[in-house]
């Protein structure tokens, strides 16, 4: 690698006094490009948001035979195929595995976190041109989803962004789920019993196959249906005791859907000034759908922006970062 990586500790004033007790002080990786040790320009900034269970040292992880994203940046601009750009790779891990980076009184303000204290704490540590029309932001996943869910409050901070198989199309990817994790939740006699016994369980072993719909279930309810006076703080949108789904609360997870969201608010998409989006054909969460009925949406509403399907599933699918990235960044003012 030319570039280097930075480890920063960076304290997030709007994750103080989070519902979950999550640190407020989160471990976030920075790549500066070559250019940036030799000179005193000023770079822009791409944000990174990882996907459910993520984190942001994940991004540094090592697989034989192939690249991580920093190190897939690093070569994009060691190629001369994008100029260089800062990358800064935001922590949003949390005790049920991620936030969807919303603000919610289930789980705590991590669109605030990542619109003011992240931006705010870069621009005061690095040489970056400190508007939206040089910040890019780059999310898989729930990083995708929190891609479109930011921007969407945020078009002035962020004007570039890329989205990689975001949780769109709730009934294809979450409502068939919701009777696979009800099941393990009625035997173990509710949502709390459930996640006491998890997390011993995962700390001395690891997660068995059957975990990850009834974690995502949870997270995802504290994320689009908290409720106080509910264990843990969150209301399920299907009664564990005879599989009914709760049409209100169910209701509740659509208002987040960007399948819902984006048509209503098309008009603050045409703000941006990139848009990036695509999904594999072969997507073990069906979020090819989802993506689809996205672009769309953005096609009738006569936006600029680039879609793209790829013949792969949901996982290992880093490579797909060279392709935004080498759409995205050199769209990023550098003057």
């Amino acid at each position: 690698m030319r570039g280097t990586i930075q480890i920063h500790e960076v304290f997030a004033g709007s994750l103080e006094g989070n519902p979950l007790q999550d640190p407020s002080t989160r471990t976030t990786p920075v790549y500066l490009p070559p250019d940036y040790a030799n000179g005193q320009g000023r770079f822009p900034v791409v944000y990174f948001l990882h996907g459910f269970t993520g984190s942001g040292v994940q991004w540094l992880n090592a697989s034989a035979f192939t690249a991580n994203v920093p190190q897939r940046l690093d070569a994009l601009i060691a190629a001369g195929t994008v100029p260089p750009c800062i990358g800064v790779f935001i922590d949003g891990f949390t005790a049920l595995g991620g936030s969807q980076w919303i603000n919610s009184e289930g789980i705590g303000r991590y669109r605030d976190y990542v619109a003011r204290d992240i931006v705010n704490w870069v621009d005061r540590t690095f040489r970056t041109l400190p508007r939206g029309a040089s910040r890019g932001l780059v999310g898989k996943s729930s990083g995708g989803y929190g891609a479109l869910v930011v921007s969407r409050y945020h078009p002035d901070i962020f004007s570039h962004i890329a989205v990689h198989s975001a949780d769109a199309g709730f009934e294809y990817c979450y409502l068939h789920e919701l009777p696979q994790a009800a099941g393990p939740l009625l035997k173990a006699g509710g949502v709390e019993p459930w996640y006491r016994e998890f997390r011993q369980r995962v700390a001395a072993t690891k997660m068995k196959g059957e975990d990850h719909a009834v974690i995502n279930m949870i997270a995802m309810a504290a994320a689009y249906s908290p409720k106080k006076s509910e264990p843990m703080g969150l209301e399920l949108p299907i009664d564990i005791n005879n599989g009914r789904l709760k049409i209100d609360v169910w209701n509740r997870w659509l208002v987040h859907d960007p399948v819902r969201f984006v048509p209503k608010q098309v008009d603050i998409y045409k703000r941006l000034k990139s848009l990036f989006i695509d999904c594999g054909t072969r997507d073990e969460f069906n979020l090819r759908w989802g993506t689809r009925l996205l672009a769309e949406e953005f096609r009738a509403a006569n936006l600029d922006f680039v879609h793209e399907e790829f013949e792969d599933g949901h996982m290992g699918v880093n490579y797909r970062f060279e392709r935004s990235l080498a759409y995205l960044v050199p769209r990023l003012e550098r003057v």
